[in-house]
């Protein structure tokens, strides 16, 4: 089954016929919430709001673990992750899609492996491509198939937060290598790859990098949520043509 994890402006499925929510216990305590259980064009899916459904939960309290285990738990086994991140590399400007394919993680503090008990052998997974080519190919096929342009490939810096970056950070960022900045995207895609599920990530671009375009002497907040919002409807648009061929590749079978 595929799942959904919608981050900033992504707190619901607008093209999700739900037919029930479930609250899920892990042993990792308690995902961000209920997951969401639906259908997209007659097909099975799941999906669960990273932040809360009242976008109440920052980036560096998420339960990372509960989320995914839970995920895997109910039956996916491949998931698409939607994160708000801010353009670094000069055509990266608010608006832009953006299916990353390389991370950077700066984060720290947070629970990042299921690998961590008293008795258990040490585990040492291959993060060599952190994403899943085949799911990224299909979220590029499929974004194509929607008639919307998608950057394929990308550096996805992920810092701590929740508070946003100094211009002096960017420019590490930027010397680093990194294209887009965002705060969620690590644990989350480690711990996928530890629990065997196929992952990939749509980041959309909400704002210019401090200290770049139109954030060089300040990022504007309150243009944030606009950009996110009006992007999200092309990212459902994107995630109905994955589950669209997924479904004809189904009925081929």
């Amino acid at each position: 089954m595929l799942a959904i994890i919608g981050g900033t402006g992504l707190t619901q499925l607008a093209n999700l016929e739900i037919t029930h929510r479930q609250v899920i216990r892990t042993p990792y305590g308690e995902p961000s919430g209920p997951m969401t259980f639906g259908t997209i064009k007659e097909h099975e899916v799941m999906f669960i709001a990273r932040h809360g459904y009242g976008h109440t939960i920052p980036p560096h309290i998420v339960n990372y673990r509960a989320n995914l285990w839970a995920l895997r738990d109910q039956g996916a086994r491949r998931v698409i992750a939607v994160s708000a991140v801010g353009g670094i590399r000069a055509d990266l400007v608010p608006g832009v899609l953006v299916v990353p394919d390389q991370i950077i993680d700066y984060t720290h503090g947070r629970a990042f492996t299921f690998f961590d008990g008293n008795e258990q052998a040490v585990t040492h997974i291959d993060f060599t491509q952190p994403y899943s080519e085949h799911l990224r190919a299909e979220l590029l096929a499929a974004a194509r198939q929607a008639g919307e342009v998608c950057v394929g490939g990308g550096v996805y810096a992920v810092t701590q937060g929740p508070r946003l970056d100094t211009v002096a950070e960017v420019n590490r960022y930027q010397r680093d290598g990194a294209d887009v900045v965002g705060m969620t995207g690590m644990p989350e895609a480690a711990l996928a790859r530890e629990l065997g599920l196929d992952y990939a990530a749509i980041a959309v671009v909400v704002n210019a990098a401090a200290g770049l375009g139109g954030s060089a002497h300040a990022i504007a907040l309150e243009q944030i949520g606009p950009v996110a919002q009006a992007a999200m409807a092309r990212v459902r648009r994107i995630i109905e043509c994955v589950v669209e061929c997924d479904g004809s590749q189904e009925n081929a079978e």
